[in-house]
């Protein structure tokens, strides 16, 4: 039985990469890519970069321009972020197997969820700017959008794990709905709300950067003006200055879980 099950396994697995080697060869094929070329351009690449793309004296005047936008770009963030974490808690309340008032609001709160989760960022920058042009609500709404579906499915599966005694517990003395969720769901899921709240602000940290580019706002656009300009000097720092942000966030993030897990 073991071997039966060990052969068909290796088979599927087989017949999977059989697979997705044809479907390299042929995106290959029809889009006329030329493999050898794109390897052998990684070294001149590289060698360009080096020679062009870092920081110079010159560029260093632009930093505190660059640090201005870079604030901008935070600030948006955490604000997207925290909005949207307040109105994904509430969908999460209402849709969660746990809290839920009735199976209906699970299936609203779910789809609202899974329907702002599935759509990409950049389409929500895209279809924003169609409303309200190149903005910073453009960048703020797209990436309240984005969070709003991840927080919600987050939120719901952290409400998700809380144990059912517990509430069923809190129910038997005869407590009511609020009471349960106040004094005992939330307080047991807050540790994992806050992880996941401040795994999102670095994601859209760096999201933002992309936004940025389409929406004309940020430290994106910073960078969009100076590669544009062919300032390479000004455009490398404006890379370092954001990962360098990115890296201080995550450490703070994680000091952070640190203390609350």
């Amino acid at each position: 039985m073991q071997a039966d099950v060990f052969t068909r396994r290796r088979n599927n697995a087989l017949i999977f990469f059989a697979l997705l080697a044809i479907l390299t060869a042929g995106s290959i094929i029809i889009t006329q890519y030329d493999v050898q070329k794109g390897f052998t351009s990684i070294a001149r690449a590289l060698i360009w970069g080096a020679s062009n793309f870092y920081p110079d004296a010159r560029s260093l005047t632009k930093l505190p321009d660059i640090l201005v936008k870079l604030r901008e770009t935070v600030l948006m963030s955490i604000a997207a972020t925290s909005v949207a974490a307040i109105f994904s808690l509430l969908l999460a309340v209402a849709g969660s197997r746990t809290t839920r008032i009735c199976s209906s609001f699970t299936v609203i709160a779910r789809g609202i969820a899974s329907f702002f989760r599935n759509v990409p960022l950049v389409a929500w920058a895209m279809i924003l700017m169609l409303a309200f042009s190149q903005s910073s609500l453009t960048g703020f709404l797209a990436l309240f959008f984005g969070s709003l579906g991840f927080l919600t499915r987050a939120f719901m599966e952290t409400i998700d794990e809380v144990g059912e005694n517990t509430v069923e517990a809190l129910k038997s003395t005869g407590a009511a709905y609020f009471p349960v969720i106040f004094q005992a769901v939330l307080p047991a899921s807050m540790p994992q709300v806050v992880s996941w709240l401040l795994f999102m602000v670095e994601t859209n940290i760096r999201d933002a950067t992309l936004v940025g580019l389409l929406t004309g706002t940020g430290i994106g656009f910073s960078f969009d003006v100076y590669y544009n300009a062919f300032n390479y000097h000004a455009a490398s720092l404006v890379v370092i200055v954001i990962v360098i942000t990115v890296l201080i966030v995550e450490m703070v993030s994680n000091g952070v879980r640190r203390v609350i897990l």
